[in-house]
């Protein structure tokens, strides 16, 4: 008597082939952020080094802070601190691009299954406000400085929002959540320094 060999459906190999590519992406990514967090740490006195990155450090900072997947990291400590020693404007545009890039993770994790956090009270709360609000729950939760936008992006991927209007709107928010705090970098630091000095 033979045995019945089981079969694998490609489809079931090629999504668990791509889920171990995204558990191994994030734990990339998260190892990167623990890395760069350490870093900043570490420079967090003298801080006027941390503009010999310029621009595109801040952009990539705020990246790999916002790509990181329900785990807080300290984007925004670095944007009120270049604020201070950089064009606090020309910081909030690379810092708020570079978060909204980085939220995509969010995004392509709703896109791809909600999982875990479909238990979860805030996530459905976010849901409700997106089937009632749309755009503006995005922007609004990309502007108020929050650890739980990650969940309304994977809302957003989740119920299909176009990639392109995400994008835009967690874009704009995330600009002027960088404004506000950039300026407010600018003004604390040359008021601190005026007064010190």
């Amino acid at each position: 008597m033979t045995k019945a060999v089981r079969v694998e459906q490609p489809e079931a190999a090629r999504s668990r082939a791509s889920s171990a590519r995204l558990t191994a992406f994030r734990v990339f990514v998260f190892l990167l952020v623990v890395a760069l967090s350490v870093a900043i740490f570490f420079l967090r006195p003298d801080a006027k080094r941390l503009a010999a990155y310029g621009y595109p450090g801040v952009f990539l900072i705020s990246f790999l802070t916002s790509a990181t997947v329900l785990l807080p990291a300290p984007g925004i400590a670095v944007v009120f601190a270049m604020g201070g020693f950089l064009s606090p404007l020309l910081v909030s545009l690379a810092a708020g691009s570079g978060a909204a890039l980085g939220e995509i993770s969010g995004y392509a994790a709703g896109f791809s299954g909600r999982g875990v956090v479909e238990k979860m009270d805030l996530y459905n709360r976010i849901v409700q406000w997106m089937r009632k609000y749309g755009d503006l729950t995005i922007l609004v939760l990309a502007i108020v400085p929050n650890p739980f936008f990650d969940l309304a992006g994977m809302a957003a991927g989740a119920m299909r929002m176009p990639f392109a209007r995400f994008l835009f709107w967690c874009l704009v928010g995330k600009v002027i959540k960088m404004i506000v705090v950039a300026y407010t970098g600018a003004y604390s630091i040359g008021w601190l320094t005026n007064y010190l000095g």
